[in-house]
């Protein structure tokens, strides 16, 4: 991520220390669902998306064979009288409760296992179990895939670090329509709230929880 401006970001000490990973990981899972993962729909399947889905999926993978715990969300309403202001048209047609595009895609989602919530904000955390869900299995560190990076992605970046969470982003995990603000936010996270990394580095890091967790032979 290169960045013109980063000298005076650094001479102001942001990003001057990285968070680092904790004990007990947990995945959150923001908003893969129809409307922005099926090409079909007017905000869906963007090629930074696709790519996150792909590098999620292996993740969660991982993730759930490794005991990880797993929230996910979808954004969805009522009706359109409980939306708030949404600037985007494509949400007030179609993200209503029961709409298509509202169901979580099934390459990400796994019924029998992960804990599954519908937000009506852009955080995972506004008014949602999240929270207490990932207090309950002692999670310290909060991995968080997604879209969109510049919307209810950063938004939760922001809350897990706001409720105290090691906060932890595969930049290939999460997406956007656009490269420059997927990079943009994620720049900006990355100096203040979280650790960017990828999907390789918190694979193995997973992987290597597991290990020594493992019972000793003998």
């Amino acid at each position: 991520m290169s960045d013109p401006s980063a000298s005076v970001y650094q001479e102001r000490t942001y990003g001057a220390h990285q968070i680092g990973y904790g004990q007990r990981p947990g995945i959150i899972v923001v908003d893969f669902q129809n409307g922005f993962t099926d090409p079909q729909y007017p905000l869906g399947g963007a090629p930074l998306i696709r790519r996150a889905v792909d590098n999620t999926a292996r993740l969660l993978e991982v993730g759930r064979r490794c005991n990880v715990p797993v929230a996910t969300c979808y954004t969805a309403y009522n009706s359109k009288k409980d939306m708030p202001y949404w600037k985007v048209a494509a949400v007030m047609e179609d993200l209503v409760e029961g709409h298509p595009s509202t169901e979580l895609d099934p390459r990400l989602y796994d019924p029998d296992y992960d804990v599954a919530m519908r937000k009506s904000g852009a955080s995972i955390f506004f008014q949602t179990p999240a929270t207490a869900y990932l207090n309950k299995e002692n999670v310290d560190t909060v991995i968080v895939t997604g879209c969109v990076t510049s919307g209810c992605v950063r938004a939760s970046i922001v809350d897990s670090f706001q409720w105290g969470f090691r906060t932890i982003v595969p930049e290939d995990c999460v997406g956007d329509q656009d490269d420059r603000p997927h990079q943009d936010n994620l720049r900006d996270v990355n100096r203040r709230y979280a650790d960017v990394t990828d999907s390789a580095e918190v694979i193995a890091w997973i992987e290597s929880l597991r290990g020594r967790n493992a019972p000793e032979d003998g």
